[in-house]
């Protein structure tokens, strides 16, 4: 049986759901009761409902499990301590693979959630266990959260200058990736970039959506001051805040972008573009 953790997360249902394609097994760790139909119905078996800032709920979910893909809740300000405990309780209960859903590049300092991360990397270097890590870069369905400000005004709004080059990945393509790496062998001790494109501007992507959509699509930049008060209106906490201020900041100075060929590699296909996946979100089928 495989654990996810952080299963009711948008990358951990895509996890779910590429595990059950293959038939596995599966346990969902999540923190509301009220996840768990969810999860049974794209595909967990069991899904255990607890707080991850306890060492016993790693401790209940681990018990009987081959391998973990561990998420951590995205811009949490404890992503070390929760990691430690999740390593701690995967080394006591035997679990074969560690794998661990980092991000790209997560030496770099000045983006704080990218530095935990690669301290959580070292804990699990350092742990013993059998591990891989994969590194996502920005997800292509990020853009979905301006989708009605595109469609009704024609915007494409970014916190960032509209210059700004990012490589960016299908996150379908991460949840497959993710099933190969823990259902196949061969991926131990292994560290993988996820990266579907070669970096692209966000007026390189207005113009895609435009060729897309059949309409002029204008990347906009919008001012920090204006996005910070919605963020914190909408229930942001200061260290999320402050975190993803200083990611748009790292984002327009120098950009975030790697090499697809890991993930083509991978999947035995060529990633996801982004042209692609805007066509998939407006399928009939989807």
């Amino acid at each position: 049986m495989i654990l996810i953790t952080g299963a009711a997360g948008k990358t951990g249902l895509a996890v779910v759901q590429a595990l059950a394609r293959r038939g596995e097994p599966i346990r969902a760790l999540a923190r509301r009761v009220d996840q768990e139909d969810l999860l049974k119905a794209l595909g967990a078996q069991e899904v255990i409902v607890g707080d991850i800032l306890s060492q016993l709920t790693f401790e209940r979910a681990m018990k009987g499990i081959r391998a973990v893909y561990h998420i951590c809740p995205n811009m949490h300000s404890d992503e070390i301590l929760i990691g430690a405990d999740a390593i701690l309780a995967a080394h006591h209960a035997g679990v074969e693979h560690f794998v661990y859903h980092s991000v790209l590049h997560p030496q770099t300092e000045r983006m704080p959630h990218h530095w935990k991360k690669l301290q959580v990397e070292e804990l699990l270097l350092e742990s013993g266990l059998n591990f891989t890590i994969l590194q996502p870069a920005v997800y292509m369905q990020n853009v979905l959260g301006y989708w009605k400000k595109i469609v009704d005004e024609h915007i494409y709004p970014v916190p960032y200058a509209p210059e700004t080059r990012l490589g960016m990945v299908d996150l379908e393509d991460v949840a497959s990736a993710a099933a190969v790496v823990l259902c196949e062998p061969g991926h131990l001790s292994a560290t993988y970039e996820l990266v579907s494109s070669q970096p692209l501007s966000q007026v390189q992507l207005a113009e895609l959506l435009s060729q897309e959509l059949g309409f002029t699509v204008r990347a906009e930049a919008v001012l920090l001051e204006n996005w910070e008060l919605q963020a914190r209106k909408s229930g942001m906490d200061d260290y999320q805040v402050e975190t993803l201020l200083k990611m748009f900041q790292y984002y327009e100075k120098f950009g975030l972008w790697g090499n697809p060929n890991v993930l083509r590699w991978l999947l035995g296909r060529d990633p996801s573009d982004f042209t692609a996946f805007i066509r998939r979100y407006q399928s009939p089928a989807h």
